[in-house]
């Protein structure tokens, strides 16, 4: 049965009632994506729904390739999901699947549909066959090719098998009826011609199965128990069942509909998603502002903060845009809880400490609450950096860093003072003069006086420079997709890029995608395609707080 870490919800409630009646004595559900693009964090909600009730129920899960348009799907996007599955924690059931396995058993089925007098060729052009659609509010009417005969539809549809028709002249339609109430069940196109080379099957098929045609039978030749999918299929499953009632096929699948999921400040639709990689308006797929899986990777977001957010989201008929929030607080929750310590200066300005007279070397927490985490050196001396924005020549009381005449706490370090500064032409601060207090070194003052604010360091001589990614949200208002022209809700500042900041020197051998607390700034990563040792990049998976909130709120 489920497992004490799965809410339960309506699909389980299923999966429970089917078990207890014996209509099933296992669960088999698969994730059948298209690879025509990366897959996005909506898609991450389908691989966990379908592989966490494989494993939750001890069945098994398939990963199946609807691969039944060669114009649109590359090689590249059959790797990249593969990779975004595992990377996510599930593995498939035996051989990876594809749709293209079974395209001599779909031919099979359709000429069983034409033989039975079920399927047709129609030879209306595209807008000929829109006009004779019909409406939501008027029905259809008959192609006037609807009644040929049994052997004149055979011998039709070899020729289109044998490319003997231009492509766009002639399909293969299901024969339901025009007059349905269901746009879907108006004779729907289940074969189509297409000249086009295909991954895994080459040139053998210049026709090609329409998705509804093809994944229902897909389902069934592979004994799935549950095929989920979501709500804007709902109208389909009609069509799903009408095709498994009509073909001699021993097993007949159930599909589930569930509402997808709808995120703010991003889009869904890999029609959008591959207008911004195309247009450039981000670097690729795997752009770190990109809501894909591959995006949130090298972003930084870990397997298990997405496998939170969509164990916290639950499945339900019911559609709801998801707050963006709610996706940075599980990886926040992640990383707070697990992302070892360290201090990088973003904006460096040069402080002189000109009483001290000696290097150390002090020794600092890799994580304030789990001593299990061990520590890490830190090289203090005369010259360190600290960011402009903690220091002020003037401030009021609410400045809780450091001014001119007053003292602050260097973190794992000492108390200093600033004494004078030193400018440039324009009147910059360029260097801070400050005395410290030998006696202070993770203590208060011994004469009782209280240091309130606390800020960050690092080492000049031993720090090293680094470029530093602010990733902000890619859209500047919550429902891009509902925008005429989504590009331009794009936001300007989604990504501001820091040259010549300091991190400390424990940060030279950063693995790509392994998360840090830079304290006091958030949480980064090294990029796993541009930083090395030669050239450190780290991007921002989030901010400590939910600025957006409080704007918003």
């Amino acid at each position: 049965m489920t497992q004490a870490s799965s809410p339960t919800n309506f699909i389980r409630q299923i999966i429970d009632e089917d078990l207890a009646s014996g209509k099933h004595s296992s669960v088999h559900t698969r994730f059948p994506p298209e690879p025509n693009g990366y897959l996005h964090i909506g898609h991450a909600k389908s691989i966990c729904l379908n592989f966490g009730i494989a494993r939750d129920y001890q069945g098994q899960c398939n990963l199946r390739f609807d691969d039944t348009n060669p114009v649109k799907e590359d090689i590249e996007y059959v790797e990249s999901i593969k990779r975004d599955v595992q990377w996510l924690g599930f593995q498939w059931n035996g051989e990876v699947c594809y749709s293209s396995d079974y395209f001599d058993k779909l031919h099979g089925y359709a000429i069983e549909l034409i033989e039975k007098g079920l399927a047709y060729v129609d030879e209306l052009t595209p807008e000929q066959m829109r006009e004779y659609r019909g409406t939501l509010t008027e029905p259809g009417k008959n192609s006037p090719f609807r009644d040929r005969s049994v052997d004149e539809n055979l011998a039709l549809f070899d020729k289109m098998k044998n490319g003997e028709f231009a492509e766009g002249t002639a399909c293969l339609r299901a024969k339901i009826d025009m007059a349905s109430p269901f746009m879907v069940m108006r004779d729907p196109v289940i074969y189509r011609i297409k000249f086009a080379h295909h991954h895994q099957t080459g040139d053998k098929w210049c026709i090609y199965p329409m998705y509804d045609f093809t994944h229902c039978i897909s389902d069934a030749l592979e004994g799935i128990t549950h095929s989920l999918c979501t709500l804007e299929f709902q109208d389909n499953r009609r069509l799903y069942d009408w095709v498994l009632d009509n073909i001699s096929i021993e097993c007949h699948p159930r599909q589930y509909e569930f509402s997808r999921l709808n995120l703010e400040y991003t889009v869904m639709s890999k029609r959008k998603l591959n207008q911004l990689v195309t247009e450039k308006h981000v670097e690729g797929w795997d752009d770190p502002r990109m809501l894909t899986v591959s995006g949130l990777r090298r972003r930084g977001y870990t397997p298990a903060a997405i496998r939170e957010f969509c164990l916290r989201i639950g499945v339900t008929k019911q559609d709801n845009i998801v707050e963006m929030g709610m996706l940075e607080a599980c990886i926040r929750d992640d990383l707070n809880e697990n992302a070892p310590r360290a201090m990088a200066v973003l904006n460096p300005v040069k402080v002189v400490i000109e009483n001290l007279d000696h290097d150390e070397t002090l020794t600092a927490p890799a994580h304030p609450n789990k001593p299990e985490m061990g520590s890490r050196e830190l090289h203090f001396g005369r010259e360190i950096f600290i960011d402009q924005a903690d220091f002020r020549e003037e401030a009021n009381k609410q400045f809780k860093r450091l001014v001119l005449g007053k003292e602050v706490r260097l973190r794992n370090a000492y108390v200093i003072k600033a004494e004078r500064v030193e400018k440039d032409a324009e009147g910059k601060v360029t260097c801070i003069y400050c005395s410290y207090d030998a006696d202070t070194l993770g203590k208060d003052p011994a004469d009782g006086r209280k240091v309130k604010g606390v800020i960050h360091w690092v080492s000049a001589p031993t720090s090293l420079p680094a470029e530093i990614r602010l990733y902000d949200r890619l859209f500047k208002v919550p429902n891009p997709g509902a925008e005429e022209d989504f590009e331009a809700a794009l936001n300007p500042e989604s990504l501001v890029i820091i040259e010549g900041a300091r991190v400390e020197a424990s940060l030279k051998d950063a693995k790509p995608e392994f998360a840090y607390q830079f304290e006091r700034e958030g949480y980064f990563c090294a990029d796993n395609k541009l930083s090395s040792a030669e050239h450190l990049v780290f991007n921002r998976t989030v901010a400590l707080r939910d600025s957006w909130g409080k704007v918003e709120g």
